[in-house]
């Protein structure tokens, strides 16, 4: 049996959804967050962050297409926001493989830039926390949503660490469960985690449609709302990839004692390809955390 501080993920998506080359990826990535306008960390003037009492984002949302479609808004976002050292990916499971709630338990993910260690003792928190947690590996090995984000994570933090969990159900019991376990293991983390979720929002509808109907989802997840952002796009039938990791999230960040968040950007792929009557959706959002 493989320990896992050995276990590797390796990039199935580079050359496809980024660049594969290494000075390529880099170069883009520094482009794409150079295209977003310095300012305040999270859009908060300095009354908000002191009453936020973290100079950490508590969860940060952003698309996982390819670049050349949201790969500004994912800029945007990760750029405005800042970013813990510690970061816990949370991801839609499209291939449907391995556990419903899929912790990735050790070792490292690689992309183009290198390799980025896997949190080894959070990971292991959250699966002894509570058993909707499975350490599995397979959930991962074909999924790309988490691995988009990567590249952007590994320029703006060198440093960083990371818990990928691919989330699959979606029961609304169970992703709160998620949520309240994820939450007293940030609590008593010994360092601030950020919660970065990859999820792209409508399909294939036009861009009045997406935008319409994403702007009513997205005023939940400002308001922290994670039961009415699943009743939302459910009884609306938005199709948002990550509503399952995103209730999650949301979930924590509320027990956490976040009150609102912020919509930074939003864009759809017809604003790149002219094509207007079937786009998807993107949006960049960040939720200030209080203390820890």
């Amino acid at each position: 049996m493989v320990h896992p501080s050995q276990i590797i993920r390796q990039p199935v998506v580079a050359g496809q959804f980024y660049p594969g080359d290494p000075a390529s990826l880099r170069t883009q990535v520094r482009e794409l967050l150079e295209e977003a306008e310095p300012g305040e960390a999270v859009g908060l003037g300095s009354a908000d962050r002191s009453a936020a009492g973290t100079d950490h984002a508590l969860l940060v949302m952003v698309p996982h297409a390819g670049y050349v479609y949201s790969g500004r808004v994912a800029g945007h976002t990760l750029r405005s926001a800042r970013l813990a050292e510690t970061i816990v990916l949370l991801g839609p499971n499209h291939t449907g493989m391995g556990a419903p709630i899929s912790v990735w338990p050790g070792g490292e993910w690689r992309t183009p830039l290198g390799a980025v260690p896997v949190d080894a003792e959070l990971a292991t928190c959250l699966c002894t926390s509570d058993a909707v947690f499975t350490p599995d590996t397979a959930a991962h090995t074909h999924e790309h949503s988490i691995e988009v984000v990567l590249p952007f994570l590994q320029v703006l933090q060198p440093g960083v660490r990371i818990v990928p969990i691919a989330v699959g159900a979606g029961d609304p019991e169970v992703l709160a469960r998620c949520g309240a376990a994820l939450a007293r293991c940030l609590k008593t983390y010994p360092s601030p985690v950020t919660l970065v979720v990859s999820s792209d929002m409508s399909h294939y509808v036009s861009h009045e449609q997406a935008r319409r109907d994403d702007m009513l989802a997205l005023a939940m997840v400002e308001s922290v709302d994670p039961e009415g952002l699943y009743t939302t796009v459910r009884s609306r039938g938005i199709t948002m990839c990550g509503v399952f990791p995103m209730t999650v999230g949301l979930v924590a960040c509320r027990l956490m004692g976040a009150q609102k968040g912020r919509l930074l950007s939003y864009a759809t792929s017809g604003e790149v390809s002219g094509d207007m009557e079937k786009v998807v959706g993107y949006a960049g959002a960040v939720i200030p955390g209080p203390a820890y």
